[in-house]
C-alpha cells in the first residue's frame, strides 16, 4: 500500500502569506506611482523609477546568489536551507519597510526608492526558496497544488494592495484632486509599512520558533558556468552604463534651464489672465510663445538622449542574450544551463513577459488622468489598478484548476467557475471599499473572452502561449486605436492576457536541462528585470509621444512572446522532445 506523505498545513498557511506579501506590495506600487508623480513633481519616467527600484532588486539578488554559489561550488539557499532562507528574506524586507519609512517621514523620494530596493531584495531571497519549500511541505506528487494554492493567494494580494495603498495615500474613496495631493500627510504611509515592517518580523519568527519545519537543506554541486556568469556580468555593467547618463541628465544644466523656464512661464501665464491691459497681453503672449519654444527645444534635444540610453539598456539584455545564444551553438563548454536555446529565448520571453505585465499596470493611472480616458484623478484610479491586477487572478485561479486530478466535466465547470468567482470578490472588495466599479460591469465580456481563450489552448504551454500572446496583441490593437472605457477595458484585458503566461514560458525553457534545470530557474527568476526596465523605457516615450502611443512598447512585447511561442515548439521538436504532451499549469 503507498503511503502519502501528509502535507504540514499549518506551515503552508504562515508561507502563504509570503506569497501575499509579494503581490501586495507590487501591486500597491502602481498606486504610488501616479501618487508620488505629483507630490514629488516628476515627469512619467522618474515615476516609472519605483518599478526600476523594485524589479533589479530582483535581478541584483538573484545574480549575487548565483555568482556566490558558483564561488562556493554550491547553492547558497540549499546549503542554508529554505526555511532560513526565507527568515534571512522576511528580516531584510523589514529592514526595507524601516527605510521607507524614514525616506517617507524626511519626504525624500530617492529614499523610498531605496527602502523599495531592499524590501524587494528580501523578496527575491524568498521567492528562490518558496516556491520549492512549497513542494516540501507535503506529498511531492500533489507540490503543484500547493505552489498554485499560494500563486492564487499572490493574486489575491495584487487585488487588495492598490484598495489599501490607496486608502493609506488618500483616506476614504472621496476624490482629491492632482493639485491637493502635494499637501497630503504622510501619515498613513508610515503607519501602513510599519505594519507590514511588523508582519514580516511576525512571519520570520513564526518560521524560526516552528519545530516542525523542515529544513529544505541539501548540499549540491553547481554545475560550472563561467561563461554565463561573465555575461550576466557583462550585461549588468552596460546597464549601469546605460541608465547613469540618463539619471545625470536630470541633474544637468539643461535640465536647470528648463525647470527654469517652466516657472518663468508658470508666471508670465498668471500675468496673462490677471492683466486688463490689451497691449501688455500681446507682449506678454508673444513671451510665452518664444518660451514655450526655447524650452519644447531643449527638452527635445535631452528627451531624445535620454531615450536613446534607455534603448541601449534594453539592447544591453536582450542584446548580451542574443550574443550568449549564438556563442553557446558554438562551444557549449562553460554556458551551464545556457548552452539550451530555448532557454536563451525564454530568458528574454520572461524580461518581456514581466515588464509588459508591469509596465501596462504602472502606466495606466497616467492613462487614467488623460481627458480621453476619463480624465481620473489619481485617487480614483485604485478600482482600475486592482481589476488589471485582478485579472491575474481572474487567469490564474482558472489556471489552478488543471493541477487537480478532475473529471473532464468537473474541469470544464470549474475552468468556467472560477474566473466567475474571481471576478465577483474583486468587485465586491471595490465596492467595500466604497469605489464606484458600475463603470467595471462590462468588463466581464473580457472575462469571457479569457474562458474561450482557456479552452482553446486545450492546456498545452505552446499552445497556450500562442492563444494568450494572440489575446494580448489584439486588446492592445484594441486599445492603441479607441478611446474611453473601450480602450479601457483593452487596456485591462492585457492583465488577463498576462496571467496564465508565466508557467508556460517557465516550463517550456526548462523542458529537457536535465541537470541544469534548477540552475535555468535561477536564470529565468533574474529576468523579472523586465519589471525593472520596460516600464521606465514606456514611461520615457510617454513623456515624449504622449501616453496613449507608449503603450506600442507593451504591444512589442506580446509580439516577441509570439514568436517565443512559435519558435520554442520547433526547437524542441529538433531535440526529440514532446511538447503537446506536456502540461502547462
Amino acid at each position: 500500500m503507498e503511503m502519502h506523505q501528509k502535507t504540514n498545513y499549518p506551515a503552508l498557511y504562515t508561507l502563504i502569506v509570503v506569497f501575499f506579501f509579494w503581490g501586495f506590495i507590487a501591486a500597491g506600487n502602481n498606486i504610488f506611482i501616479p501618487f508620488c508623480k505629483e507630490y514629488f513633481h516628476l515627469d512619467q519616467f522618474q515615476s516609472q523609477l519605483i518599478d526600476f527600484s523594485f524589479y533589479t532588486a530582483y535581478y541584483l539578488g538573484a545574480l549575487v546568489l548565483f555568482a556566490f554559489g558558483m564561488l562556493r561550488g554550491k547553492d547558497l539557499v540549499t546549503s542554508w536551507g529554505y526555511k532560513r532562507s526565507i527568515i534571512y528574506g522576511l528580516i531584510f524586507s523589514a529592514i526595507g519597510a524601516g527605510a521607507m519609512i524614514l525616506a517617507v517621514e524626511a519626504d525624500i523620494y530617492i529614499g523610498m526608492l531605496v527602502g523599495l530596493f531592499i524590501v524587494a531584495l528580501g523578496f527575491s531571497l524568498q521567492q528562490t526558496a518558496a516556491n520549492p519549500f512549497a513542494i516540501l511541505l507535503g506529498d511531492p506528487k500533489s507540490g503543484d497544488s500547493r505552489v498554485n494554492l499560494a500563486g492564487g493567494i499572490n493574486s489575491l494580494g495584487t487585488t487588495i494592495g492598490p484598495l489599501i495603498v490607496s486608502f493609506a495615500l488618500f483616506g476614504t474613496a472621496a476624490a482629491v484632486t492632482d493639485n491637493q495631493i502635494k499637501n497630503l500627510s504622510m501619515d498613513k504611509v508610515v503607519l501602513l509599512y510599519t505594519c507590514v515592517g511588523l508582519l514580516f518580523i511576525g512571519v520570520a519568527t513564526l518560521f524560526y520558533l516552528s519545530k516542525k519545519l523542515p529544513e529544505g537543506k541539501s548540499v549540491e554541486t553547481i554545475e560550472k558556468s563561467t561563461k554565463a556568469l561573465k555575461t550576466l556580468i557583462v550585461i549588468t555593467l552596460l546597464l549601469f552604463v546605460c541608465l547613469a547618463p540618463v539619471f545625470q541628465s536630470y541633474r544637468s544644466e539643461d535640465n536647470k534651464k528648463i525647470n527654469e523656464m517652466e516657472l518663468v512661464l508658470e508666471k508670465r501665464e498668471k500675468e496673462l489672465q490677471t492683466t486688463t491691459d490689451f497691449s501688455a497681453k500681446g507682449t506678454i503672449n508673444q513671451e510665452i510663445q518664444q518660451l514655450q519654444s526655447d524650452k519644447n527645444t531643449l527638452k527635445a534635444k535631452i528627451e531624445n538622449k535620454r531615450i536613446m540610453w534607455l534603448a541601449g539598456a534594453l539592447f544591453s539584455v536582450i542584446g548580451g542574450l542574443v550574443f550568449a545564444y549564438f556563442q553557446s551553438k558554438k562551444n557549449k563548454e562553460g554556458w551551464g544551463a545556457m548552452r539550451y536555446p530555448q532557454l536563451i529565448l525564454g530568458m528574454i520571453a520572461l524580461f518581456t513577459y514581466v515588464g509588459v505585465e508591469v509596465a501596462i499596470g504602472s502606466n495606466l493611472g497616467e492613462l487614467l488622468k488623460s481627458k480621453q480616458f476619463g480624465g481620473l484623478h489619481a485617487s480614483e484610479i485604485a478600482p482600475y489598478i486592482s481589476m488589471y491586477w485582478g485579472s491575474m487572478m481572474i487567469g490564474r485561479w482558472a489556471g489552478a484548476v488543471s493541477a487537480f486530478q478532475l473529471t473532464r466535466q468537473k474541469r470544464m465547470f470549474l475552468i468556467i467557475l472560477m474566473p466567475i468567482i474571481a471576478f465577483s470578490i474583486i468587485m465586491l472588495a471595490n465596492a467595500l471599499a466604497g469605489y464606484e466599479v458600475t463603470n467595471l460591469y462590462y468588463y466581464f465580456i473580457c472575462v469571457v473572452l479569457q474562458i474561450a481563450a482557456f479552452f482553446m489552448s486545450k492546456n498545452k504551454p505552446v499552445r497556450t502561449l500562442l492563444i494568450f500572446s494572440l489575446f494580448g496583441i489584439t486588446a492592445l490593437l484594441v486599445g492603441l486605436n479607441t478611446t474611453g472605457m473601450v480602450a479601457i477595458y483593452a487596456f485591462l484585458a492585457g492583465g488577463l492576457a498576462c496571467s496564465i503566461m508565466w508557467p508556460a514560458i517557465f516550463n517550456l525553457s526548462l523542458l529537457g536541462l536535465g541537470k541544469y534545470t534548477a540552475q535555468g530557474s535561477a536564470f529565468l527568476v533574474m529576468m523579472i528585470l523586465g519589471g525593472g526596465i520596460i516600464p521606465p523605457i514606456q514611461g520615457k516615450l510617454a513623456d515624449i509621444i504622449g501616453i496613449h502611443w507608449s503603450y506600442l512598447v507593451s504591444l512589442a512585447c506580446f509580439v516577441y512572446i509570439l514568436f517565443f511561442a512559435v519558435i520554442v515548439k520547433r526547437i524542441l521538436k529538433k531535440q526529440h522532445i514532446d511538447v503537446e504532451s506536456t502540461v502547462s499549469n
